[in-house]
């Protein structure tokens, strides 16, 4: 069936992990007769978690695009990973969602990551529903989760839903406050049942606080409100509208994944009072020319549709779009905006899960797949006219690991593997550090990189290694010294001769190594300068305390002597080298450690722990910055060598409240302490 974007409501679902996300999509889905019988994520036979490392870890690490047609609407429900090492998947999610339900359960307050949810969401200009689930489990206390969403959220978190419960705190239905009724649950389908008459008066309350809630949205009911009008269902219809789309009406329903309870209601509100694409705003970019330019959705005008997600596995490659413009069929051509290229449009498909069902179009507003577009990638925009939309704002990774195959000869199939890899999940980076010999792959998190290790195993056949990246150190020295160096060689025939003698002197104004000649009365020829400046440099790459390249250096040539038949410029460039490492331990040298500026943006209650965590890493706090919301962005220079597992560490002492980004300043002269540990690594190392 075709629908048009007054039709479609794109919503994705965040909160913490373990919440109930992918139930409440499998509830939607069998409450709608899409599948016959309820998957279970502990089973492994849900729609929206069906990637093998989701199956086996029983979490979603993966955002899945899941259609649900209800009332003559089509839902396209977004499942995205709660772990917060898979936040990219959450950044592509809202980049084409219309809207965010946040999804909580009934026990244990609001979770960090519906906090972290309701942000992002505020972050993206989205207007926001809450579902509370797993009401009906032992110790729920749905009004004890609204109260803290009020303190934490404001007042505009408004109940239109509630649970009801018997005599034994067992809950059987759901309290329709907008609509001043009650349903219940038979084979997972709602049934209207009498409001108890001891809720009656919590009902009347309910209705009144909604009202006001209804009447903020314009100067017009609050008039109306004042003046005793009661409001038409039509009335409150739109002033929900309105308010849930101006993000003043945050509504809250609530019911069971497990039964059905409570979820053709939320199905009902996300299409009433979710706003439809046609009705959001519209994204940035810019066009042919590169001025800025902003696309809405519509229906008239030439076709743009916009790359949010790549899925690359053993399903076949999919390039999830969301047509923005006009339509979007198979065959058509359009441009690049990222390349400038034509490409020519595959096969359409609608995706649930892995379930792909083939389309004759994409209308405006409307999400679905293209396959086999090799060339297409993450955040890519396709149009007549070469416009180019910005791609999704990943964060900088945090956590990093050198990364090595366990059999030798593979490095190739491991930078294969996560290329490939890189496709579906642009918030990775790897890079191969020339340096340090490593390839370092860098992520959110620990769990992350656990899970693209074992991809790379099961899609790959490749077994990889993880160890700590080599912190790459530099090596100066502190005083001036001079020496000879002298290469003499005889042989049969004729011999090599080369004499230098070089000082060498501490020089700040440049890390490259300068060289310079003073050389009189032409002791060395001219003609060997090169070669001894070439022997230095080559020198200047290993230091002589652990290994590490020499920086701040400056050698000056100003005395030697030749021979007129055995000088060569293999022997002089030799001799420099013999000065070099003559000169070097007697120049006081010492290691350099590279040290990079961190921000820390933490809530107030966690500065303590922060600050004394600082100090233990050998931080020197530069300053503090208040933030709204209560947070703190802690300025602060720390060595590289102390970072390595900041990234677990901080969510351990904030409770994953924290964040942070780090990047490098400048190197500076190393501790004794820690210089100790570096030399004797490097030594291990090279041993």
């Amino acid at each position: 069936m075709s629908y048009t974007a007054k039709q479609i409501r794109n919503v994705c679902l965040l909160g913490h992990s373990g919440s109930g996300k992918t139930m409440l999509t499998e509830s939607m889905l069998n409450v709608t007769g899409v599948t016959q019988r309820l998957g279970k994520t502990t089973d492994g036979n849900t729609v929206s978690d069906y990637d093998p490392e989701e199956i086996k870890r029983q979490v979603s690490i993966s955002a899945s695009v899941i259609p649900v047609q209800y009332e003559n609407c089509l839902l396209n429900i977004i499942d995205c990973p709660g772990n917060f090492d898979f936040d990219g998947e959450v950044v592509e999610a809202l980049t084409v969602a219309d809207a965010v339900v946040i999804v909580l359960p009934a026990k244990g307050g609001v979770p960090v990551g519906a906090e972290r949810a309701w942000k992002a969401a505020r972050a993206h200009d989205l207007p926001t529903i809450i579902y509370v689930s797993k009401t009906d489990e032992e110790n729920g206390d749905f009004n004890a989760v609204v109260n803290e969403m009020k303190e934490k959220f404001g007042s505009q978190v408004t109940p239109v839903v509630s649970p009801l419960w018997d005599d034994s705190k067992a809950v059987f239905g759901v309290l329709d406050v907008l609509n001043k009724c009650a349903y219940g649950v038979t084979g997972g389908k709602s049934k209207a049942v009498d409001v108890p008459a001891d809720k009656e008066d919590f009902l009347a309350e309910s209705y009144d606080a909604l009202m006001e809630n209804v009447a903020e949205t314009s100067e017009e009911f609050m008039e109306l409100f004042f003046d005793g009008h009661e409001f038409t269902p039509e009335e409150v219809a739109q002033g929900m509208l309105t308010g849930v789309k101006e993000r003043t009406v945050t509504p809250v329903y609530c019911g069971s994944a497990l039964t059905g309870l409570g979820t053709e209601a939320l199905l009902h509100g996300l299409i009433t009072m979710g706003p439809y694409p046609m009705n959001t705003d519209p994204m940035n970019g810019v066009d042919a020319d590169g001025e800025p330019v902003q696309v809405a959705v519509s229906t008239e005008g030439s076709t743009v549709a916009y790359v949010f997600k790549t899925v690359s596995d053993q399903y076949g490659k999919y390039s999830y779009v969301k047509v923005l413009r006009g339509k979007l069929t198979p065959d058509m051509t359009l441009v690049n905006g990222r390349t400038g290229d034509n490409e020519k449009i595959g096969r359409l498909y609608s995706m649930c899960g892995k379930k792909a069902t083939e389309l004759k179009e994409l209308n405006a507003g409307d999400i679905g797949a293209i396959s086999k577009m090799d060339k297409l990638k993450t955040g890519d925009t396709l149009s007549v006219d070469g416009i180019t939309l910005a791609p999704p704002a990943f964060a900088d990774p945090v956590y990093s690991k050198a990364i090595s195959p366990v059999k030798r000869g593979q490095d190739g199939k491991v930078g294969m593997g996560l290329n490939r890899l890189n496709e579906e999940d642009p918030s990775f980076s790897v890079v191969n550090n020339a340096e340090t010999h490593q390839v370092v792959v860098s992520g959110a998190g620990d769990i992350q990189i656990d899970v693209l290790c074992a991809k790379l195993k099961s899609r790959f056949g490749v077994e990889v290694n993880l160890e700590t990246p080599r912190v790459a150190y530099r090596e100066k020295i502190r005083k001036t010294v001079s020496k000879q160096g002298k290469f003499k060689k005889q042989t049969g025939g004729s011999g090599q001769y080369g004499d230098v003698w070089v000082r060498f002197e501490p020089n700040d104004e440049s890390e490259d190594m300068v060289f310079a000649e003073e050389v009189f009365g032409g002791s060395v020829p001219r003609n060997y300068f090169p070669a001894v400046e070439k022997g230095l440099r080559e020198a200047c790459q290993h230091g002589v305390l652990a290994g590490y390249p020499v920086v701040n250096l400056k050698a000056v040539l100003y005395d030697g002597s030749y021979h007129p038949v055995d000088s060569s410029e293999i022997a002089f460039k030799t001799a420099a080298q013999l000065a070099y490492k003559a000169a070097l331990p007697d120049a006081n040298p010492v290691l350099l450690e590279p040290v990079g500026e961190l921000k820390v943006t933490v809530p107030d209650s966690y500065m303590g722990d922060i600050m004394g965590d600082l100090n233990k890493r050998r931080g020197r706090v530069m300053g503090m910055d208040p933030v709204e919301g209560g947070n703190q962005v802690i300025s602060a220079e720390v060595p590289m060598a102390e970072m390595g597992n900041y990234a677990i560490d901080l969510r351990a002492m904030t409770q994953s409240r924290g964040s942070f980004t780090f990047h490098f300043v400048r190197y500076e002269q190393c501790p004794a302490a820690a210089q100790e540990k570096a030399i004797a690594e490097a030594k291990a190392l090279n041993e």
